[in-house]
């Protein structure tokens, strides 16, 4: 079994006295582990870093094996994500959500999106929004999408202001009125209306957290990743 392909690698441990594992998410392969032998020479492994991208040649003898990578760097991002918490933050909290995903199941927008994360020259609440979003759309490659198309309660499909946290269904203002208090606010900008405002911003991670965490977190007894309460806190001033 054998293929190659350019990969973004978002994880190595060390495997023995020289070799490392490589984590990497893969267009058309997904999340993929491979035995990189001599991984820990400081040639390979000034390369080996979280935030690269890599050519990366998987084989094994059979497909369900752990495999090994041969890899050449193709995009070096880490020098620069190191010297820039912001980013570094990021990246950590990206690779913690792509190992959400099962093993070699392919999310190719997934990992665009990723890509377009790190590589952007982002303002702080563009940033937010887009991150936002991106949890949105892994919500949903995990199956477990909101519905916010239309109101849980009539049907209509305007003036959505709220979610439900049992459902996770859109509400409209007027049915949501009277449960206010007990239902999760819907930014407009997650349906793709307006402008985010840092107050909009702190509702949406607010919306995918709860939801991140009642389906994935808790249901599998993980921590939320540090990284993202800082990255909240930081990118919405507070």
């Amino acid at each position: 079994m054998e293929w190659s392909s350019e990969g973004l690698i978002i994880g190595v441990r060390r495997h023995g006295e020289s070799a490392v594992i490589l984590e990497a998410m893969v267009p058309g392969h997904g999340r993929c582990l491979g035995l990189v032998r001599g991984g820990r020479s400081p040639k390979q492994a000034a390369f080996l870093q979280a935030g690269n991208s890599a050519q990366l040649t998987w084989r094994a003898r059979l497909e369900d094996h752990l495999g090994t990578f041969n890899a050449e760097a193709t995009h070096l991002r880490a020098a620069e994500i190191l010297t820039d918490r912001q980013k570094l933050y990021l990246v950590q909290l990206l690779a913690d959500h792509l190992r959400l995903l099962p093993e070699r199941d392919p999310h190719d927008e997934l990992l665009r999106g990723v890509i377009a994360l790190i590589d952007g020259d982002w303002g702080q609440l563009d940033l937010a929004a887009e991150l936002a979003r991106f949890e949105m759309y892994l919500l949903e490659e995990l199956g477990f999408g909101l519905d916010l198309e239309t109101c849980a309660v009539t049907g209509v499909h305007e003036n959505l202001t709220h979610v439900s946290p049992k459902t996770g269904r859109a509400v409209c203002a007027e049915a949501a009125a009277p449960y206010a208090d007990r239902l999760f606010a819907l930014p407009a900008f997650l349906s793709g209306d307006g402008q985010p405002r840092p107050e909009d911003i702190k509702a949406a991670f607010a919306l995918t957290g709860y939801f991140l965490d009642r389906h994935v977190w808790s249901a599998r007894q993980i921590e939320q990743p540090s990284t993202r309460e800082w990255l909240v806190r930081h990118l919405t001033g507070g």
